[in-house]
């Protein structure tokens, strides 16, 4: 039998949470699909300021223009179905008048694609369905490993400090979107103003380094490899449960504020330009990955059992 990992299902898994964990594999296999096709048709856009004979250089433009077309095909369903949630999210959000993760999602997703759209109909400008793509399958890769941490605790009790550690992830998830969104807007109206071309790629991604999929699953995957640790080891020998929850809220607190310092490392780099919107979206999927594999430190079996666990538990 396996042992119990970071993302084991719980014992008791309804069907819900069956489907939701399906849907959600299904968008993320759809979506890395879509971006793989699209990085390709973008590729002849990358050599368009390159220098090269008259007759080589119209004929990469029409193939600009035929691989753009093709990109805002595969990117309808991208947007439809893969990020259907980042919509159902934000509207929930919106109709009950409050910022929630999902709003910079989805005008980041929108500032993106819509500009991108035009500029295909029209056949002036850049487009950013590259972008687009990446982020949205980054992004529902970050979201499948919150949901199967959150899943993985779902049901068991927690004690009043774990419903803090909770709550002070959320608090400060959502005051760091508030404050990324107004950034965005304040620094995306400075280069409309200075450097009209590059206003939408700065704010493109500084919306997206607003998703704070990172801090959203800190605590929860802190509380899954406590999980993990207590159904490999057994309620008999578990060794001193004082001890696992120190690490567990070391762990928590390592991956909240460790997620939170390299957004505010990031965003003054993409303020001034030097972020573009798709190496803003490997940012935001590595401090996810991040944050998994310091949790998974905790969960992983050690040598020595719980004498591996008590040295994990003291402070570095």
């Amino acid at each position: 039998m396996r042992a119990p990992s970071l993302f084991t299902p719980p014992p008791h898994m309804t069907d819900a949470m069956r489907r939701a964990r399906r849907h959600m594999l299904a968008r993320t296999g759809l979506a890395w699909l879509v971006m793989m096709q699209v990085m390709m048709l973008a590729f002849p856009g990358y050599l368009r300021h390159s220098a090269r004979a008259p007759d080589a250089q119209l004929a990469l433009e029409q193939a600009i223009v035929l691989m753009n077309w093709l990109s805002l095909i595969l990117c309808v369903p991208l947007i439809l179905y893969c990020a259907w949630p980042v919509w159902r999210g934000a509207w929930h959000d919106l109709s009950r008048q409050r910022i929630g993760m999902d709003v910079p999602v989805a005008l980041g997703i929108l500032a993106a694609f819509v500009p991108s759209v035009v500029a295909t109909w029209r056949d002036v400008g850049e487009v950013y369905f590259d972008s687009v793509s990446m982020f949205v399958a980054f992004l529902l890769t970050a979201r499948f490993l919150e949901t199967c941490a959150r899943q993985a605790v779902s049901g068991q009790p927690h004690g009043a400090r774990d419903a803090e550690l909770l709550r002070s992830a959320d608090r400060l998830a959502f005051w760091f979107v508030c404050i990324q969104i107004l950034l965005a807007i304040l620094v995306g109206l400075y280069w409309w103003n200075v450097q009209p071309d590059q206003a939408l790629a700065v704010t493109v991604a500084l919306l997206v380094m607003s998703c704070p999929c990172a801090m959203s699953m800190s605590v929860p995957a802190a509380l899954a490899a406590r999980q993990a640790v207590r159904l490999r080891t057994g309620a008999g020998d578990g060794g001193d449960p004082a001890v696992l929850d120190r690490a567990m809220r070391r762990v928590a607190h390592q991956n909240l504020y460790g997620s939170l310092a390299w957004h505010l490392l990031m965003v003054p780099l993409a303020a001034c330009g030097w972020v573009q919107p798709w190496l803003a979206a490997i940012t935001m999927l590595l401090s996810s990955l991040a944050v998994a594999a310091n949790a998974w430190r905790l969960a992983r079996p050690a040598a020595g059992g719980t004498a591996g666990r008590q040295s994990a538990a003291q402070p570095v």
